[in-house]
């Protein structure tokens, strides 16, 4: 199921229609929904489409030359034995003389393990040919450390060649609950605060199983799709996942501070800080600073929290759980911890829909635009912003029972006292509607109904 992604898809055609050579790179984390964005938009296109696997050069070169064949319907190219990449870029060029071919290497990390010269091969063939010619070439990977040291960085022979880049995000929380359109809103909304926003983990859920059924069958059992995910993500993009599956596990159990993080694990400060800083490159943890603090840069404030909603999820039921769960108990940690804790992780998740809401709509809503957006820690208001003058703006969750007044007034002032003014109030309500799950409104410094 392709859904979403609409953005980077228009972005993807405007290359293709520019009349010039384009050099893209796109990359992020495994699955993510790289490779299938990618085929998708070669569908129906003079495109080749190939796909790195970690064999030797040989072997990646006979692959690489199958899909010339296949892409260009070209028998012909079936008989022809690349000696090495610079005849292969250089025959791909040759297709693209005068009309447009599109040329996707996909997991071209793989492609640089056999041969640690290829960035500067290719930094060649592009100054040479590619630049002269009509391809659109693409690198893609999903080693992000990789894609952002090799490629993109100033130090690789490839810095200045690409013409665009994209790191490929998970899917926002309202696209993700478009894979379950079928349920109900709240079976909706719980699948979105289990999984997040990976395309990959939400296609496995099968909308004709119940939510228990589905977290059972692909988590909480050991030949479960996504029960081994999160070593497999370690591995692929850090070479000691021991202490950054302990960090991992740290902060899913509820710690916060640096300091903490560090005691639990049994490291010095310095050194948890090495493996946060790597953890919040590749976007799994964040450290939240409040909207509100005067100097975020010299921050005292700082918490960390697990950014995606998986890796929380696995920390927190899975990764305690591994002896029942090979003991084939996992409707047992399903019922005992996961089904109790069920009201929390929908609250929490409903906060995502309110940041969401805050990024893209707020700032038509106000007439102002938002610069600093973030989560806040009012058991009312969620989310707090400044505008472009300084002004505050509250984003207020409303209970699903009678909003406490004074509780109400008591965050608002404490929001007023801390930008140094009256804050703008949004007010948002859920709907039982999973393709628009927010109304949103400007309320006054009256209490909302």
């Amino acid at each position: 199921m392709f859904l979403g992604r609409e953005q980077e898809a228009g972005f993807l055609e405007e290359l293709y229609g520019s009349g010039r050579p384009e050099f893209f790179v796109l990359y992020g984390r495994r699955r993510v929904g790289k490779t299938e964005l990618l085929q998708r938009f070669c569908e129906g296109r003079r495109a080749v489409c190939f796909q790195a696997a970690q064999v030797r050069e040989k072997d990646n070169l006979r692959a690489f030359r199958d899909a010339m064949a296949d892409g260009l319907s070209d028998d012909l190219i079936a008989n022809v034995e690349f000696p090495d990449w610079d005849a292969a870029f250089a025959h791909a060029a040759s297709h693209a003389d005068s009309e447009r071919l599109v040329l996707v290497l996909d997991e071209f990390p793989y492609l640089c393990e056999a041969n640690k010269g290829l960035p500067s091969i290719l930094q060649r063939f592009w100054d040479s040919k590619g630049k002269r010619s009509q391809l659109m070439l693409i690198l893609c990977g999903s080693q992000v450390s990789f894609m952002e040291e090799e490629v993109l960085a100033e130090r690789s022979p490839l810095f200045g060649r690409r013409t665009a880049q994209r790191r490929l995000q998970p899917l926002s929380p309202t696209d993700a609950l478009r894979f379950f359109d079928a349920w109900d809103f709240e079976d909706a909304l719980a699948a979105y605060a289990i999984l997040g926003g990976m395309p990959a983990y939400l296609s496995r859920f099968r909308t004709d199983a119940t939510l228990e059924e589905n977290v059972v069958a692909e988590a909480l059992r050991p030949e479960g799709y996504l029960h081994d995910e999160v070593q497999f993500l370690l591995k692929n993009e850090l070479s000691n996942p021991a202490t950054y599956n302990s960090i991992l596990s740290a902060i899913a159990r509820g710690e916060r501070k640096l300091g903490d993080i560090a005691l639990s694990i049994g490291v010095e400060g310095t050194t948890a800080n090495r493996y946060l800083t790597v953890l919040r490159d590749l976007g799994i943890v964040e450290r939240q600073i409040p909207v509100t603090d005067p100097d975020p840069l010299r921050s005292r404030r700082g918490t960390y929290h697990l950014k995606d909603r998986f890796v929380a999820f696995h920390g927190r039921y899975v990764q305690p759980n591994l002896s029942l769960i090979s003991a084939g108990r996992g409707e047992r940690v399903f019922r005992e911890q996961v089904l109790p804790d069920l009201p929390r992780l929908l609250d929490d998740a409903r906060t995502d829909f309110v940041l969401e809401h805050m990024h893209k709509h707020a700032g038509d809503l106000l007439g102002t635009e938002l610069l600093e957006i973030g989560r806040h820690s009012g058991a009312l208001v969620r989310a707090a912003a400044r505008t472009a003058d300084g002004r505050g703006v509250a984003g207020v969750l409303h209970p699903e029972s009678k909003l406490d007044s004074d509780q109400f007034s008591a965050e608002i002032d404490v929001l007023d006292r801390a930008f140094s003014g009256e804050t703008h109030i949004l007010v948002y309500r859920t709907t039982a509607d999973p393709r628009s799950p927010l109304e949103a409104e400007i309320a006054g410094r009256e209490v909302p109904t």
